[in-house]
């Protein structure tokens, strides 16, 4: 089931987004964050009336999901950068799939027009994944990461 977040799920969002840290490119720092990091994360998140999504199973959170502002000059009021991110040992069940669906539609009902993910050229899952919702690709960043 996918819902929105609540504080008592930052532990669980933590661990997967520390795993995503230590152990894949998708997150592009070095640190494990602390939970008053994602406290911090998280109702700043709530401040700016930007969602996060959670996918829960049986009482676990899964995975979680959400968006923010890609730049902030005013031409780019329409267009959001979202990231995903699902545990470990939960990957390749559809999860994301359904987490991306989730955001796509949250967006489209907020009025913006363009979702912009920046993917590691390693991460051939996120990149599967968005093609398959007919995400383009739009530039590679170079000696970056």
């Amino acid at each position: 089931m996918i819902r929105c977040a609540k504080k008592e799920d930052l532990n669980a969002i933590l661990a997967i987004y520390n795993d995503a840290i230590i152990n894949t490119t998708a997150v592009y720092t070095y640190e494990p964050q602390t939970i008053d990091e994602r406290i911090a994360w998280f109702e700043t998140k709530q401040r700016n009336h930007e969602p996060i999504f959670v996918f829960e199973e049986n009482g676990s959170v899964l995975g979680f999901a959400t968006f923010g502002s890609f730049r902030p000059w005013p031409a780019y009021l329409y267009t959001i950068e979202h990231s995903i991110y699902v545990d470990a040992s939960a990957r390749g069940k559809g999860i994301a799939s359904q987490l991306l669906q989730r955001l796509i539609a949250e967006a489209k009902a907020k009025g913006y027009r363009t979702l912009v993910a920046g993917i590691d050229a390693s991460n051939e899952a996120s990149i599967k994944l968005h093609q398959k919702f007919n995400f383009k690709h739009a530039g590679t960043l170079t000696n970056v990461g």
